[in-house]
């Protein structure tokens, strides 16, 4: 009994003793690695009697334990003093003024949502969200589009493999229309809104990714009629490109969520490889770019969100975010806004503080 006693002594002295987790770990081997002493007499008790087993066992288990709980506990103090060396070391004095050359940049599609939400803002719009995964009825059902459109193909459109609890298909939404349907759902009109966000069609070549970006804009009121559709847009072209030689042109076109629908092109002239947009595309040296869809917003679009089409119109628009940024500050590529490439986000990146506003200017 007294040796185990001793032993124990000068394991678990040597243990508190132990400087480092280098020294400690030399003595868990040394007390219980393969040829350790602890090790040494467990392997002994093959070797006695019954009677002697039953003595001698509890003993040398019950140092075993001891040893491996001083261990354990010299470990976690060890340790905890080196993170606290560490974490004093590393102490940083946050009264030093900041560095004078600051690193990263806004993306430019973050600065151009920005840029729409300004504009906007200042003609009485407010921002809406919804979720990027949608249900069938919000994305495609609600909006008039029927059930043989192309849009719902799986060629066009991503799905999911399970409906929802309501038997609906899932899906990745291909427009922010659905956040149009949803702001009539829950809000009373009048409605002035613009809904930015990210959305999804499978596609990809130079002017196309699977994943872009979309703002669409929705008014819904009394009275309602094209003249203050194509008003709103030249207002906000004039502000975007800040220029107020703006002169669009109204196609007849056709979209299944309004009625009358009409495709919107901008004049523009070509300069150096870049198209510059402003003047009338009649004139000689400009031609006409199309550039966004708007219309009426169907009657039966407004029917569907439980609003009677009879006492209040509305007007709708949708562009893409990044085929703006493309146009204002000539990028050609549509593939390098999601590549990632620090060269490029340095040369088209803004700075942290160029914050977009109406009377600094919105690409200051």
């Amino acid at each position: 009994m007294s040796d185990y006693q001793a032993m124990q002594a000068e394991l678990t002295g040597a243990i508190a003793a132990a400087s480092n987790l280098d020294a400690l770990e030399a003595l868990r081997v040394a007390a219980l690695g393969k040829a350790g002493s602890i090790t040494g007499l467990l392997k002994t008790l093959g070797g006695m009697s019954p009677e002697e087993r039953q003595s001698v066992g509890p003993q040398i288990h019950a140092l075993r334990e001891i040893v491996t709980a001083a261990l354990a506990e010299r470990k976690a103090a060890l340790e905890g003093a080196a993170l606290e060396a560490k974490l004093a070391g590393e102490r940083l004095d946050m009264t030093l003024p900041a560095a004078a050359t600051p690193r990263g940049s806004v993306h430019p599609v973050s600065q151009v949502m920005d840029e729409l939400a300004e504009i906007f803002a200042d003609m009485g719009f407010a921002v809406a969200t919804g979720p990027e995964i949608e249900d069938d009825w919000h994305n495609f059902t609600a909006l008039n589009i029927p059930e043989t459109h192309p849009a719902r193909a799986m060629h066009d459109t991503f799905y999911f493999p399970d409906a929802n609890a309501e038997g609906q298909k899932m899906l990745l939404r291909t427009h922010t229309s659905p956040v149009q349907i949803r702001t009539m759902m829950s809000q009373e009109p009048p409605i002035r809104i613009i809904a930015p966000g990210r959305v999804y069609r499978s596609d990809s070549d130079a002017t196309h990714t699977p994943m872009f970006h979309q703002v669409e804009g929705l008014v819904i009121d009394r009275g309602i009629h094209m003249g203050h559709l194509k008003w709103t847009l030249e207002t906000f072209l004039k502000a975007y490109f800040e220029t107020d030689d703006i002169v669009l042109r109204l196609r007849p076109s056709y979209f299944p969520f309004t009625e009358p629908s009409a495709e919107v092109d901008v004049g523009y002239r070509q300069e150096k490889g870049r198209r510059i947009v402003g003047g009338n595309g009649d004139d000689e040296g400009h031609a006409w770019m199309e550039l966004l869809g708007s219309g009426m917003v169907n009657r039966r679009v407004i029917a569907n969100c439980g609003l009677d089409p009879d006492v209040w119109q509305g007007f709708a628009f949708g562009v893409g975010v990044d085929r703006l940024a493309m146009l204002k500050y000539g990028m050609d590529d549509l593939r390098a806004f999601f590549d990632g490439d620090l060269r490029w986000l340095a040369h088209y990146g803004f700075g942290a503080l160029s914050v977009p506003t109406l009377s600094g200017g919105i690409s200051a």
